[in-house]
């Protein structure tokens, strides 16, 4: 039996792998560890384990412990933040992982970097400033509205859930809020960026690869979000409605992506891409070396990539894949807090 260990288990992300390997054909033991003492409650590991936060000296330490203890053979890491701090250390983990470069988790967790590196290498990103300053608004937006934009998307270059994140159409907006977050918040100048505004669709890309190899991938329209309605900026990238499609535009673009941050993939990539005004898929940013929160979407439809992704860390065989559509149109992910999720045919969507 392989014995794994889950990091952030008390959150949804890593709840929804430990429920997609649950639906795999063979049994996996799975140990969980999280850092917050109510949230491990949630966690639906086969043993849970409090750990100290990521940030603590003794977090490898303690993991390895853990590790050891439970004759762990891998370790699967979902918070970004933990996954920045395990990627560097590697090779201090006594099991193994299945991961990225450390220049391609370096490059796609600092989004400014990442999408620096697409538009460098003609992939289909939006035009994007970095924002230190009263000044660097103004001059961003100057630009910006130069080249037709009049709309603007002001976001934290690290982070998930679109942090920090709000479309403004003037400069005292953007600098209101960005001056907000400086003096009120955790999100200082230096640690924002400005974007031209994407109005069209959103896509999330997920794939698996193999030392270069693709493995499997398949996309979804992310259609509603959880309290999308509530949040200034309209979304919070966690869907509440999602939706499987076929986009050869966003096979061929997130492909170009994750081979512009990683010359050799490996692991997982998850990409999240926006139309611009004439419908062009746009890379906003790169998820490499996690998986999305809904991962158990696919997984549930039939295209179990956790477990794919489990069986080429560990060196077995695969079933046979397709590299792109891995899963039929039209099958919708409908999801709520406290009511669960559920899988629904694009037929049994009833139109009014």
């Amino acid at each position: 039996m392989k014995r794994i260990l889950v990091t952030g288990t008390g959150g949804s992300a890593s709840t929804n792998f430990i429920r997609s390997l649950r639906l795999a054909p063979e049994k996996i033991y799975m140990v969980g560890v999280d850092n917050n003492k109510y949230y491990i409650h949630l966690s639906q590991a086969d043993k849970n384990y409090l750990v100290p936060n990521y940030t603590d000296p003794n977090y490898i330490d303690e993991l390895n412990k853990i590790i050891v203890k439970e004759k762990i053979e891998f370790l699967h890491c979902q918070p970004d933040t933990e996954l920045q701090l395990l990627s560097e250390h590697r090779d201090d983990i006594k099991c193994k992982m299945f991961l990225p470069s450390k220049k391609a988790i370096r490059t796609a967790f600092h989004k400014l970097i990442c999408n620096k590196a697409l538009r460098e290498n003609k992939v289909s990103a939006p035009c994007s400033f970095y924002i230190d300053s009263h000044k660097d608004i103004e001059s961003a937006l100057n630009i910006l509205s130069i080249k037709g934009h009049t709309k603007f998307w002001v976001r934290a270059i690290k982070g998930a859930g679109s942090r920090a994140a709000l479309p403004v159409t003037t400069y005292l907006q953007a600098k209101s809020w960005i001056d907000y977050w400086h003096t009120e918040k955790d999100v200082k100048y230096g640690q924002f960026m400005i974007s031209e505004f994407l109005p069209g669709k959103e896509y999330a890309f997920q794939s698996i690869w193999a030392y270069d190899k693709l493995i499997t991938s398949m996309t979804r329209e992310r259609l509603a979000y959880v309290f999308g309605a509530r949040m200034p900026s309209g979304q919070s990238s966690s869907p509440t409605i999602a939706r499987t499609c076929h986009s050869e535009a966003v096979n061929r673009i997130g492909t170009q992506g994750i081979r512009a941050i990683d010359p050799v993939p490996n692991g997982i990539y998850c990409v999240d891409l926006k139309e611009d005004k004439n419908g062009v898929p746009c890379i906003t940013e790169i998820n490499a070396g996690r998986f999305f929160t809904t991962s158990i979407f696919f997984s549930t439809a039939g295209s179990n990539m956790p477990y794919y992704y489990l069986l080429s860390a560990y060196g077995e065989d695969l079933p046979k894949l397709p590299q792109y559509n891995a899963l039929p149109e039209d099958l919708y992910w409908i999801r709520n807090i406290d009511l669960g999720d559920k899988l629904v045919e694009g037929k049994d969507i009833k139109i009014q």
